[in-house]
């Protein structure tokens, strides 16, 4: 036993001794929210800076401790705003840096944003925590590397990556990975980032361990929302402080005065009317139907998991645990400041940012929602061929390889539409006995409510397809001007009109040019598919006959495709798809149907009037037959000489040439002559 009272400074002896037996004591055995609490502080310049507490953000304590639980490989994150995603993962970082010391990757979308982090997130946070600042080697120090992509530290290093650059990934590897705003990484050749990263993490077997973070973005085409869905799927459940059924908060409780809307699906009957007072909004209970203040809700949220609540998941967990957390749970924020948010996105168009952002779900194009099921199970019967509100009749015609398919379709007043017809002409198109019957069909009259017979007014004939068939329609359509049938090509790109500027296109050698035009058929079926969707009566709202033969075969093919993002080269691009071996003819008959009525541009209103005041719809009766004994007119009187006129004296007729004339005519004159 070393005897301290021999030396001239026992004191300092003692003192280097106990140092030196400290290095020898393992560590607390501390989870890493007890360790954050114990050794993080959140550094000025945020809501609350100071000692970081895990009672402001109670739900923060399972996502942090997961990274000690043996089964556990992977956490996602998709978390909304105010919700301290962030703050969880620094101080996963910061644990093993100190406590549990391993490399790490750290990735964000571009080299920028992770410059971002580490001058606004993470230094602070190193500056202002000793237990984490001792550790990391200092700046231009001999003991260590700390510089823009990578810290080392005693037992590992911190590394950076960025997804834009696939290069940062290649011969790096690290046990902990961390992904943050993973739903805004860019797809390379060699595939997604979050995928390379971890495939090169497969050396270190068990100890591995992955955090996904991110806001979700499209429906479809969210990386988050895939991984949340792939993983057990756990919402935090909070006690009504009245009836305590357990339950998680969702959008669809929280009322105010004003509020209309039962969900973001119909958000827009929020904007019917300017009454809204977001300071009277609660939160309503599932169960007793209760509202919470503020003060209620966040007692409930910081009390979850000490009564029993808390975390708990839709599916078996099998090492990937899945988080959903929206800006409700936040327990600096307030429900009438969400709700300002709200409403502020809807008067701007941006909803799509507060159901990102705040509710943290994806967000669902309107074209894409057209059901098939529901548009037939609305369908209704017609009181005559068309009904009264349609006054205007235009066709589409599809061509196919071994047959003609045509949608009559009549329009009234803000464009709402009545399926009136649908036939399919079979035939060769290149034998010609096809085109007879379309003929017949155009000439065709139908029977309108009002007893008037209605014929077709314009046409719309899809010229693509296989050389051969694009002649063949050029051929057909070459002098048909005059009966309004047009040729239209479809034109795919977003942002363009549904139809463009009539082409001039040479259909022979010595022919006669055939007008073409084009259509913007992404915009035409995004219009389509949202009218089709409309449930309400009106504008813009399509009515579908019940006793149309072959009805559920019809609806399915109108709405085959579905809006999907897919991405190009990093990019992402929304495209129409439709799933394999199904049939869309009937989605193309009603776009250049669509195409017929916007070249032609009818006065719907003024024709519907017109229908409207014809004797037979008001009632009204026709102007008496002349009495049989009435006086007689008087007969007229002669002229006076001084006013007639010799031919001599009139304006000469100017006979023009028929090449002048034919100089004259247009698309639009040429069906007069």
């Amino acid at each position: 036993m070393l005897d301290a009272e021999a030396f001239a400074n026992p004191q300092g002896v003692e003192r280097t001794i106990r140092t030196a037996l400290a290095m020898l004591r393992p560590p607390p055995d501390l989870a890493p929210s007890e360790w954050a609490e114990a050794n993080v502080r959140i550094p000025a310049g945020n809501a609350i800076p100071g000692p970081y507490r895990v009672a402001n953000a109670p739900f923060q304590r399972e996502p942090m401790d997961m990274m000690i639980n043996p089964d556990c490989y992977r956490v996602t994150l998709m978390w909304g705003a105010q919700t301290g995603k962030t703050t969880c993962a620094l101080c996963v970082q910061g644990y093993a840096i100190a406590m549990r010391p391993r490399s790490q990757m750290m990735m964000q979308p571009a080299q920028g944003d992770a410059q971002t982090w580490l001058e606004t997130k993470f230094n602070p946070l190193v500056d202002s925590s000793p237990a984490i600042r001792k550790r990391i080697a200092k700046p231009r120090g001999r003991d260590g590397v700390n510089n823009q992509r990578m810290k080392s530290y005693p037992g590992g290093f911190l590394m950076m990556a960025w997804a834009g650059s696939p290069k940062t990934m290649r011969g790096r590897s690290a046990p902990l990975i961390v992904c943050d705003e993973v739903d805004g990484y860019l797809r390379t050749k060699e595939g997604h980032p979050v995928g390379l990263l971890w495939q090169r993490a497969a050396t270190f077997g068990d100890e591995r361990f992955m955090v996904e973070i991110s806001t979700p973005t499209i429906k479809g085409a969210s990386y988050v929302e895939s991984s949340y869905d792939d993983g057990d799927q756990r919402r935090f459940h909070v006690a009504c402080p009245h009836c305590n059924e357990h339950q998680a908060l969702k959008w669809e409780q929280v009322t105010w005065v004003g509020r209309i809307s039962s969900c973001v699906g119909d958000a827009l009957e929020d904007l019917k009317h300017d009454e809204h007072k977001p300071e009277t909004a609660a939160y309503v209970c599932v169960a007793c139907g209760s509202a919470w203040n503020d003060g209620q809700r966040i007692a409930a949220i910081r009390n979850a998991e000490s009564i029993g609540a808390g975390w708990k998941s839709r599916k078996p967990f099998r090492g990937h645990a899945s988080y959903h957390l929206w800006e409700a749970y936040s327990t600096m924020r307030k429900l009438g400041d969400i709700v300002r948010d709200y409403i502020a996105k809807l008067r701007t168009d941006d909803l799509q940012t507060f159901v990102n952002v705040s509710l943290s779900e994806t967000f669902e194009e309107q074209g894409d929602k057209a059901d098939s099921s529901e548009l037939e199970k609305r369908a209704e019967e017609f009181p005559a061929t068309v009904p009264m509100g349609g006054v205007y009749l235009t066709a589409g015609v599809d061509m196919q390889t071994d047959r003609l398919e045509v949608e009559v379709v009549a329009w009234g007043v803000g464009e709402e539409s009545w399926s009136v017809d649908y036939r399919v002409l079979w035939g060769d198109p290149l034998a010609g006995e096809v085109w007879e019957e379309l003929d017949a069909l155009l000439a065709e009259t139908y029977l309108h409510e009002s007893g008037s017979p209605l014929r077709i007014a314009a046409a719309c004939l899809d010229t693509g397809g296989t050389s051969g068939y694009t002649q063949c329609a050029y051929e057909y359509l070459r002098g048909r001007t005059g009966r309004r049938l047009f040729g239209v090509k479809g034109i795919g790109g977003w942002g363009r009109p549904i139809v463009e500027k009539v082409m001039r296109k040479q259909s022979g050698k010595n022919a006669r040019k055939v007008d073409l035009f084009g259509v913007g058929v992404d915009e035409a079926k995004l219009i389509v598919m949202r009218r089709l969707a409309n449930m309400t009566p009106g504008p813009g709202y399509c009515h579908v006959p019940a006793s149309r033969e072959n009805l559920a075969e019809w609806c399915q093919q109108i709405t085959a495709e579905k809006l999907v993002l897919r991405y190009v080269k990093g990019q992402p691009v929304r495209e129409w798809r439709k799933p394999d071996k199904a049939r869309n003819e009937a989605l193309d008959c009603r776009v250049y149907a669509l195409a017929a009525l916007k070249i032609m541009q009818p006065p719907l209103k003024r024709l519907l009037e017109k229908i409207l005041t014809h004797p037979r719809v008001s009632g009204t009766r026709p102007p008496p037959a002349p009495r049989l004994n009435a006086p007689e007119p008087p007969p007229p009187t002669e002229m006076p000489a001084e006013a007639k006129k010799t031919p001599a004296d009139q304006t000469p007729r100017i006979h023009r040439s028929p090449a002048a004339r034919r100089a004259r005519s247009n698309w639009v004159n040429g069906w007069k002559r």
